[in-house]
């Protein structure tokens, strides 16, 4: 081989390498770029995550609040109920002692 063809095939050699080398490198770069948008992505799907589960909490909490408030209106609701019955009970009681003295409970 002469001295010419040797020294082209070296530097086809030469440019070879650093292709690949070229190559590599973007292919590593996006590698790491990827590798960085999905961790980006996950610190923020974890901070959604966490933010979600304290909404959560408080909305049960207010929740239970609310079911505490509307227990308390059933029983005043059943209070009166029960009072409006006891009323209705004397009124007819007192109808009736009323006809009994002959008088007109109209």
């Amino acid at each position: 081989m002469d001295p010419t063809t040797v020294t082209l095939v070296g530097a086809l050699l030469a440019l070879i390498g650093v292709l690949a080398t070229a190559v590599v490198a973007y292919v590593g770069k996006r590698g790491e770029l990827s590798l960085n948008g999905l961790s980006t992505l996950t610190d923020e799907l974890q901070e959604e995550r966490s933010s979600l589960k304290e909404e959560r909490t408080l909305l049960k909490e207010e929740n239970v609040e609310l079911r505490a408030g509307l227990v308390a209106k059933d029983a005043a609701l059943a209070d009166a109920a029960a009072g409006r019955a006891a009323d209705q009970a004397e009124i007819a009681r007192l109808r009736l002692i009323i006809m009994q003295l002959g008088g007109d409970p109209g």
